[in-house]
């Protein structure tokens, strides 16, 4: 019998064969089957949503010192400002590979 013992079933072992395409489509099933089984969306992601928000609550009042729904109001437009940068940067990176694409 070898020193090294047989990895449990399921677990890092198992992964080791994988290509990163195999590993992919694994995690794609599993994140689907997760949702599935999600009867709530809201609710799983409010922690998240809720600690985003809180960076740009940051951003527009570093000391706190504005009301609250002021503060509220200005997180969720610099929020939504961020969103459309990103989707800007998108657009862009599509517009230039695309240009390469077609040979311009």
């Amino acid at each position: 019998m070898s020193d090294r013992e047989d990895p449990p079933a399921g677990g890092q072992g198992e992964r080791r064969g994988l290509s990163p395409e195999q590993r992919r489509r694994r995690a794609r099933i599993a994140a689907h089957a997760s949702w599935a089984n999600t009867p709530d969306r809201a609710a799983r992601t409010a922690a998240g949503t809720a600690g985003f928000l809180r960076r740009f609550e940051r951003q527009v009042d570093p000391d706190g010192v504005l009301p609250v729904e002021q503060r509220l109001a200005m997180a969720r437009h610099a929020r939504t400002a961020y969103m459309l940068q990103l989707a800007e940067r998108s657009a862009a990176r599509r517009r230039r590979l695309g240009a390469s694409a077609d040979g311009g």
